[in-house]
């Protein structure tokens, strides 16, 4: 059960709101960490929560998606395959696995590698001071202005595990957090801290199936010209409700990259808040997205803010949404560009493909510029098959099924090129391919 004291942070909200709040319900079930490095970083996320509340369909950002699957006090169980994800297994890499939001040390690699510093969010907690503290709740905490995330918030109060990386060097395998699921109302809150010392390089993966309800965090910092390539893919066919955040910091001439690949679901959101602080720093995020409703329910929300506070910089969103038999997608995403960073190259793209008429993808895109020598620009379509396409396909003998998939796949190109690693991307189309191919006809 929650501690008392840390729920009772006395903040004029706080003592405002009536007893028996939604609020007051979700931390009641909960096991919140105490002592550690993280002390003061929960403390201060209890009297923020408290202030801020649990979002309803009121907030603006939140008028598409409603939050209320993540407001219940506890996950409803949802049945789920028990096979385990293979994506990625032909490649070598530093595999850390967690089994219902807990770091399972006998089915992980040894935490250790050239140019990195690993350990688990729980191990270092219990052992006192950390490099962490210094990272552990401050994305987060920078990411709640102009935007509130109370989930977010949520997640840095109430993590119990995670993993806390450093890297000082470039690091040639992949560092791949393997999920698994074991019980079918599996709850799981886990936070990711990340350092990228200066001129270092990381590839972080993600992959499985992480529980029938997730708040999952990552807090990055790129320090000047380190690279970080982050692709997490949402395992297939699995009934889940989950939400993402990635909080990034990109310093001067520093490369952040993110691709999620989701396939399917009940209801999912993931945001996406950079800060680019550094000139001449790159920042792309980048999505493709799946969903067929015929099994259930499928509503996919991304929700993207990026800030450039900083000259000569660049950043690209791309997001690509295919949906089927009642699917529902959703893409909110803005360019804020402060005072003094000239020279900003900001692109953003969504777009919507629907396969039948009782789906639908809404678009939100923004842009906020106090700058006066930059490039933005931002767009979104929402369409279905491109008719002459299919029918020079079908023409040549292509049936349609195949050529159902092709058009697809050709689709989702511009957001699968943002994965630079031939392997990986390679290793994605294939498991998208065989995906599509086996529900062409449905």
């Amino acid at each position: 059960m929650a501690d008392t004291a840390i729920l009772a942070a006395q903040t004029p909200a706080a003592k405002a709101r009536p007893a028996g709040t939604a609020l007051e319900a979700r931390l009641a079930e909960l096991d919140l960490p105490k002592g550690g490095f993280t002390a003061a970083a929960r403390t201060d996320a209890a009297a923020r929560l408290n202030a801020m509340g649990l979002p309803g369909k009121r907030d603006e950002y939140w008028r598409y998606t409603d939050p209320a699957a993540f407001n219940d006090p506890v996950a409803q169980p949802l049945a789920f395959t028990s096979r385990q994800s293979t994506l990625f297994d032909d490649i070598e890499q530093l595999k850390l696995v967690f089994v219902d939001g807990r770091f399972d040390a006998a089915a992980s690699d040894a935490l250790e590698g050239e140019g990195l510093e690993v350990s688990t969010l729980a191990a270092a907690d219990a052992s006192g001071d950390h490099w962490a503290s210094d990272l552990y709740g401050k994305l987060e905490t920078a990411g709640q202005n102009p935007v509130k995330r109370p989930f977010a918030v949520l997640n840095t109060l109430a993590a119990n595990d995670g993993v806390l990386i450093r890297v000082t060097g470039k690091v040639s395998r992949p560092v791949h957090i393997l999920y698994r699921r074991e019980a079918e109302d599996a709850d799981v809150i886990i936070r990711h801290v990340i350092r990228l010392e200066e001129g270092s390089e990381l590839t972080l993966l993600e992959t499985g199936g992480i529980a029938a309800r997730s708040n999952v965090a990552i807090e990055v910092e790129v320090n000047k010209e380190a690279r970080f390539h982050h692709i997490a893919s949402k395992r297939a066919d699995d009934a889940k409700i989950g939400i993402a955040h990635i909080f990034a910091r990109v310093g001067e001439g520093a490369l952040f990259k993110s691709f999620t690949l989701s396939v399917n679901g009940s209801m999912m959101r993931n945001e996406g808040v950079i800060e680019i602080l550094g000139d001449d720093a790159v920042a792309h995020i980048a999505a493709a997205v799946l969903g067929d409703g015929t099994e259930g329910r499928f509503h996919h929300d991304d929700t993207v803010f990026i800030t450039h506070a900083a000259e000569r910089c660049e950043s690209r969103q791309v997001f690509k949404k295919v949906l089927k038999n009642g699917a529902d997608g959703i893409f909110q995403g803005k360019i804020l560009v402060k005072p003094g960073a000239q020279k900003t190259d900001g692109y953003q793209i969504s777009q919507g493909l629907l396969l039948d008429e009782g789906s639908q993808f809404l678009a939100k895109p923004e842009l906020e510029i106090y700058a006066d020598d930059v490039k933005c620009s931002h767009g979104s379509t929402t369409g279905a098959l491109d008719e002459t396409a299919m029918f020079y396909l079908r023409s040549r003998g292509v049936p349609k099924e195949q050529a159902v998939v092709l058009l697809v796949l050709s689709f989702l190109a511009d957001a699968l090129e943002e994965i630079e690693d031939d392997r990986l991307r390679g290793d994605i189309l294939t498991r998208l391919d065989e995906w599509l191919t086996s529900r062409a006809s449905a």
